[in-house]
């Protein structure tokens, strides 16, 4: 289970018209507020005033947002919207019948601005049962405590990255998931490619790929 101190809680139901309504959003997304989310709640604010801990250098608050679903399954661009337009960093809990699955983006501060936030990454767990969905509060600050989620939630995808800041891990993460990509389909086209000198060509640029992909571990 997923325990947070009682000061945290917040509980307070947020219309989903107000994504759909006030923002502005294409008819594509508007549909899928409408055909895929159920409710939306703020459970938890955590923040130094409601668990004693030190405010971070980039995170003040992390909001913990439960959104209840219609599917087993949502479109990732409505978190994205959401992390765009709450000032905060938020961990999501997405909920559909009796299973829970926990979200969280990496998110930095756009460029120009003091409060927007670029969400990059998305890390998720597994659907679990909600009393096995389980995640700790940890760190002597807010930026840590982030941290601490990211990392319990991505798991090996950030456990085997050597060393460096949360940042420098992610990216190697991203770019590890790029490469994984482009060999697949760089496989594919071999597969596909009848002319002998081309297949060689190829080969040599999967050689490259997958000794890049060995040495970020």
């Amino acid at each position: 289970m997923i325990e947070l101190p009682q000061r945290t809680v917040f509980n307070r139901r947020i219309p989903k018209q107000k994504f759909y309504d006030n923002l502005s959003i294409n008819a594509e997304l508007k549909r899928i507020f409408v055909e895929q989310i159920n409710a939306i709640y703020w459970r938890n604010k955590i923040s130094p005033s409601t668990v004693n801990i030190a405010v971070g250098e980039t995170v003040s608050e992390i909001e913990v947002i439960e959104i209840r679903l219609n599917q087993g399954s949502l479109d990732k661009r409505v978190l994205q919207l959401i992390d765009r337009e709450i000032p905060y960093h938020i961990l999501f809990l997405l909920m559909y019948e009796e299973q829970m699955q926990a979200w969280i983006g990496y998110k930095e501060k756009s460029q120009g601005s003091t409060k927007a936030f670029k969400p990059g990454t998305y890390y998720h767990t597994e659907w679990l049962n909600a009393n096995e969905l389980s995640l700790r509060l940890d760190g002597l600050n807010m930026d840590a405590v982030y941290e601490g989620f990211i990392r319990q939630i991505a798991k090996e995808r950030l456990d085997g990255m050597p060393g460096g800041d949360l940042k420098d891990a992610v990216a190697r993460d991203e770019r590890r998931q790029k490469l994984q990509r482009e060999i697949a389909a760089l496989e594919n086209k071999v597969r596909r490619e009848k002319q002998f000198n081309i297949q060689v060509e190829l080969n040599g640029e999967l050689k490259r790929l997958k000794k890049e992909l060995e040495g970020l571990g």
